[in-house]
């Protein structure tokens, strides 16, 4: 009989529940899947412009609730919030993921000269202290240039997808000139890259991730 084990998100974009609950299934079939979704946590992180003490002890409260429902694990899709996951991860007894360490390493891995495209800057500076420190753990030398869409996300929060697609396939394209490859440091980005037919090489978090979490749990057994 296959062991009982529930995997846990939580999400800060409830769009992403469904993209992440395929992933799932598709890398972890026999595990049951549970999501929480709170949206406060990446709206409050944008208006202070950090993660603060009151996110970082929400975030704790989300988490720690997902261990006493009986998690085997838990994943936060968040990447604003993977520096705060790191620091939980150390206190909390459930193996506890942030989502963008795939996507890190296989950048690392690939290119030395990496482009990171955001389009919050709560966001940009923790994808890049992530991919330096991987390139650093994996004695890689890699140049990081980055690049903040500034406008971009609050288009998309006012409904505007075209525009917001727009505004990130034109960045893309200036950045990608100066870079083997671009790092997406947002979710939500990829499907304006997925829908203009693009061949350069961009990397984003979901399905590393995934690819990534899954390799882990595997190896711990659990």
């Amino acid at each position: 009989m296959t062991p009982f084990r529930k995997l846990t998100f939580i999400h800060t974009v409830a769009a992403l529940e469904p993209v992440f609950a395929s992933l799932a299934c598709e890398r972890l079939p026999d595990w049951e899947l549970e999501a929480v979704t709170d949206e406060s946590l990446l709206s409050r992180t944008i208006a202070r412009g950090r993660v603060d003490q009151d996110v970082f002890d929400c975030l704790a409260r989300h988490i720690e609730q997902a261990n006493s429902n009986g998690s085997s694990a838990i994943i936060v899709t968040c990447s604003t919030l993977g520096e705060a996951v790191d620091a939980l991860a150390r206190r909390t007894v459930t193996p506890l993921y942030r989502i963008d360490r795939g996507m890190a390493e296989n950048a690392v891995r690939r290119a030395t000269t990496i482009g990171v495209l955001a389009t919050l800057g709560t966001t940009l500076e923790p994808t890049i202290r992530l991919l330096e420190a991987t390139a650093h753990q994996a004695g890689r030398q890699c140049t990081f240039v980055s690049r903040l869409c500034g406008d971009a996300f609050s288009i998309l929060k006012s409904g505007d997808r075209v525009q917001h697609d727009m505004l990130v396939g034109q960045a893309f394209e200036d950045l990608s000139r100066d870079v083997e490859l671009v790092v997406l440091a947002q979710a939500s980005m990829a499907r304006a890259l997925d829908q203009g037919g693009r061949n350069k090489t961009y990397l984003t978090s979901p399905e590393l991730g995934m690819d990534y979490i899954a390799g882990q749990i595997r190896l711990s057994r659990l």
